[in-house]
């Protein structure tokens, strides 16, 4: 008997359960790979290669490869382990969020500042 979800339907929004923990296990489990310094160097040095070694689905490790968060996230991301791909390119957690937005580094900065999204955002 399937699970009733009430917050599936929350606009713009993916919530890591359990579903999505089994979805995305291989992936975060690479991501937390990265926090090793030779599994960094190994990745950087030939991005598909590294993620062959994983098994992942294709869908996984091309939007890996395409930076594509969201995407990430749709396919069992999570991002506190997404953030690790981020650090290993040498990004804020700051700039990978703006990415994820839309938004460049200093607009989300901004929007934050001020409070976030308004919470009506992306309700109809």
């Amino acid at each position: 008997m399937a699970l009733d979800k009430p917050y599936k339907n929350i606009p713009g929004t993916t919530i890591f359960d359990a579903d999505q923990s089994r979805k995305g296990y291989h992936l975060n489990q690479f991501c937390m790979s990265l926090m090793k310094a030779e599994n960094r160097a190994r990745f950087k040095a030939n991005e598909r290669a590294y993620l062959d070694e994983w098994p992942m689905t294709e869908d996984q490790k091309l939007a890996v490869l395409a930076r594509d968060l969201n995407r990430c996230i749709a396919l069992g991301g999570n991002i506190y382990f997404l953030a690790k791909i981020g650090a290993t390119d040498g990004k804020s957690f700051q700039q990978m969020a703006g990415s994820m937005t839309g938004m460049s580094e200093e607009e989300y900065r901004e929007m934050m500042i001020k409070g976030g999204r308004d919470p009506k955002w992306g309700r109809t």
